[in-house]
């Protein structure tokens, strides 16, 4: 029997109502016990951001929140099998974001994850040891291209690396990677004068610059960075869309309700406007930033595409996600 139209039209908008109805329902009964948040290894920048924000999340949500630290190439992966209600969620960051193209991973962060809200974000910082005569980028560039400058990075693929070899791409100069296992000690090498620069975390730079031991000419992001006013970015003084921001972030698995997402969004906003969070994230070279799910899906869209073209360019292979 064929159902006439304007019953099929009724049907339709019984069931729209229905599934609205089922899902302020789970906005209003959420959450209903405590909150995982999975992020990568005690002592990492990721495990910081989670546990700063643990408490206050919790206590506007009215439940509690827990912190549980996997191998960080897993964090996606169990966050992406998780049930879809709110109750497992992600801090990640910048490996969070390049393992899936680097590694087999069972996850990518754009495609299986949902966003809720960017939590941080922190440029780098081109940094010279005091010695280096070097008063500007246009200057570090010029001798740049008169003889060979070695530049002190982290691991192949990261924030350090990244910078230089963007820098590079942009102002077409050639200089000599030298890699370190992290922030640290290639900035140990520099001040010992190893090396000539370091594109180094706000984090790591800051302390150092503030005591006169290095000496900062731009910072990596397109727009100026709140924690360090009078450094200029490098695509003012010339280096053109250049634009480079480490950030951190929340993610729950894909099919989480949109009002979960939304509640989740709005005590993200209310947390990071809290004056000791943003003092703590300070006092760690980031900037407190909130975004809507939406902003954040763009802005790790963008990341992904551009670390997909880069990637091959400097000599990193792409790998194809496992299904």
């Amino acid at each position: 029997m064929t159902i006439p139209t304007r019953y099929r039209a009724c049907w339709i908008t019984l069931l729209f109502v229905a599934a609205a109805d089922l899902g302020i329902a789970h906005a209003q009964n959420y959450p209903n016990r405590p909150i995982r948040i999975v992020t990568a290894a005690p002592g990492g920048g990721n495990d910081f951001l989670a546990r700063m924000i643990a408490p206050a999340l919790g206590g506007i949500l009215g439940q509690q929140v827990i912190v549980d630290n996997r191998v960080g190439r897993t964090v996606g992966g169990i966050v992406k099998r998780a049930n879809p209600d709110g109750h497992t969620l992600a801090v990640g960051g910048g490996s969070m974001q390049a393992t899936p193209l680097t590694e087999d991973s069972d996850y990518n962060v754009v495609t299986d994850l949902a966003p809720v809200s960017q939590l941080e974000r922190s440029p780098n910082v081109l940094v010279l040891s005091p010695a280096f005569k070097v008063g500007s980028v246009a200057e570090l560039i010029e001798i740049a291209r008169a003889k060979p400058l070695h530049y002190g990075t982290g691991t192949g693929g990261g924030s350090l690396h990244m910078a230089g070899e963007m820098f590079m791409i942009a102002t077409g100069v050639k200089m000599k990677r030298v890699p370190y296992k992290s922030t640290g000690p290639a900035l140990r090498a520099l001040l010992s004068n190893e090396v000539h620069l370091v594109f180094a975390t706000a984090g790591g730079a800051m302390g150092h610059i503030k005591e006169g031991r290095l000496k900062a000419l731009g910072v990596t992001s397109a727009k100026p960075f709140s924690l360090m006013p009078d450094v200029p970015t490098l695509a003012s003084q010339g280096v053109a869309n250049y634009d480079l921001d480490t950030i951190g972030f929340m993610v729950a698995p894909l099919k989480t309700p949109p009002e979960i997402i939304k509640r989740l969004n709005q005590a993200l906003v209310q947390v990071l406007a809290q004056p000791e969070v943003k003092e703590r994230l300070a006092a760690g070279g980031s900037e407190a930033v909130s975004s809507t799910p939406a902003e954040l899906g763009a802005k790790l869209a963008a990341d992904e595409a551009r670390m997909r073209k880069l990637f091959p360019q400097i000599g990193i292979k792409l790998v194809t996600p496992a299904k």
